[in-house]
């Protein structure tokens, strides 16, 4: 039997949970799940200009597992880029650190 998921420190949600390409209708595409842990990661190491020991402690996880969530989530957006698949950001073990209200304020 497995080891049970450590639920992630998840503060951000996406202001869209699908992407798809352009032209192309939605029932010819596959699609890539984004789970919502590896779309924090990705926000903290490329937006936010965290290195992994400061993702991984605002996501209550250890350095090793921020940085195997990164490099997912890093495969799965460079499969949908590179190989013209849609995009979609769901589910996770995570736990959200604030109420979520409809959409992130700049």
């Amino acid at each position: 039997m497995t080891r049970p998921l450590k639920l992630r420190k998840v503060s951000a949600r996406p202001r869209a949970y699908y992407f798809k390409p352009r032209a192309i209708p939605l029932c010819e595409l596959m699609e890539v799940a984004l789970q919502l842990d590896e779309f924090q990661a990705l926000k903290y190491s490329e937006l936010d200009g965290k290195d992994q020991a400061a993702g991984a402690a605002a996501m209550k996880i250890s350095r090793q597992t921020f940085g195997n969530i990164l490099a997912s989530a890093r495969r799965k957006l460079a499969d949908a880029v590179v190989n013209g698949k849609a995009l979609k950001i769901e589910g996770g073990p995570v736990e959200l650190s604030r109420p979520y209200c409809g959409g992130e304020k700049k």
